[in-house]
């Protein structure tokens, strides 16, 4: 069998180690050379942002961060950068606070350095997300990869366990969609599929020790892998899912992402079995011999889920009946032609149904 793909990385550079952020991010300043520095972080983490920035002489702080980035605070932030002179950006948060970095680079080219709060995994892909008239506009685009990242598990500390789960959940979202997504190659799989496994050992292990670093070590480094899988791999089913339902219906990030994911898994797997059987391994729980693949991977899932605090129904976020017509309209426009399976309008409000009441997912047969 031969093997033919063409594969992109993305130039970064990456700072990993537990209470180095301080430090590794006025290293990274003075290695730039960047004399006026915009810090983006939201009112709840500006604590931590002032921390991590201690070393570092900023020019101007920007806190109107929200989810799902509206064009009014793109614009907002991007007049504040050029009003200052700013040279690089440094965002310290979430994705939603990676996110609005992003908008500000996609029109300046300012560089930035990103220093996460959470496992959202933005800081390592050169997609941007902006909200307009209940439409989230997605694209790639270089200039808003972040120069370099900096982790530090101890800034995930003070994240509360169900956030955190959550967040690592849409990492995994992360490993699977790349399994499958438009431009899924050999490489991204492996990075996915290595990432799945650091994220099945690491949640846990944040769920029964909180403040232990260990498990948020290997959070990090399986969102990171997560997200350079996806930044080359591309959005398959599963994140247009969620960008439609985010940026439409406003739903929260990483719950929509956590509680979407087990169905689209059950939608996709029996398509793809070698695939399944790979991430069922990586999960834990590889199918036994003579076992179906795609079952075992949604049991591995389910598992996973089972000894965790999950959400499970789009309900209780804040999605209604009322509104999966409109959401299935809006997923059939967006799915990629590539998906495993067809996306059909039965299939997909079935899949929405289900995620909105929360039934448990099965493989589709």
């Amino acid at each position: 069998m031969t093997m033919a793909f063409e594969h992109t990385t993305l130039a970064q550079r990456v700072l990993f180690g537990a209470g180095r952020a301080a430090e590794d991010l006025a290293g990274e300043v003075r290695r730039r050379a960047a004399g006026r520095v915009m810090a983006i972080a939201s009112p709840s983490e500006r604590h931590l942002a002032e921390q991590v920035c201690r070393d570092v002489d900023v020019a101007v702080w920007f806190d109107d961060v929200v989810q799902h980035v509206p064009v009014e605070k793109a614009e907002a932030a991007r007049t504040v950068a050029a009003a200052h002179d700013v040279e690089l950006l440094v965002c310290v948060g979430g994705g939603s606070t990676t996110g609005l970095a992003k908008a500000v680079a996609l029109t300046t080219g300012i560089p930035i350095v990103a220093v996460p709060t959470t496992y959202a995994g933005s800081e390592a892909t050169d997609v941007w997300g902006l909200t307009e008239a209940r439409t989230k506009t997605t694209g790639v685009d270089g200039r808003v990869l972040p120069a370099t990242v900096v982790y530090d598990a101890t800034l995930t500390v003070s994240l509360p366990v169900e956030l955190s789960v959550a967040s690592g959940l849409n990492s995994l979202a992360h490993c699977v969609d790349s399994l499958w997504a438009p431009r899924t190659d050999p490489i991204n799989q492996a990075l996915a599929l290595e990432g799945a496994r650091a994220l099945a050992r690491a949640l846990p292990a944040v769920a029964a020790d909180p403040t232990g670093l260990a498990g948020r070590e290997q959070a990090l480094y399986g969102c990171y892998l997560a997200a350079v899988a996806f930044a080359s791999a591309g959005s398959g089913l599963h994140h247009k899912i969620c960008h439609v339902l985010g940026g439409t219906f406003d739903l929260p990030h990483a719950p929509t992402h956590a509680t979407v994911l087990p169905h689209v898994l059950a939608l996709n797997a029996p398509a793809v079995p070698e695939l399944a059987g790979r991430l069922a391994a990586a999960l834990g729980s590889p199918a036994i011999d003579g076992g179906d693949p795609a079952a075992a991977a949604g049991a591995a899932l389910g598992r996973l889920y089972a000894g965790l605090p999950t959400p499970s129904r789009l309900a209780d976020l804040g999605f209604t009946e009322a509104d999966v017509p409109e959401a299935t309209a809006r997923v059939l426009a967006a799915a990629p032609p590539s998906n495993p399976v067809p996306v059909t309008d039965t299939n997909i409000t079935s899949l929405l149904t289900d995620a909105l009441t929360g039934a448990i997912p099965a493989p589709a047969g």
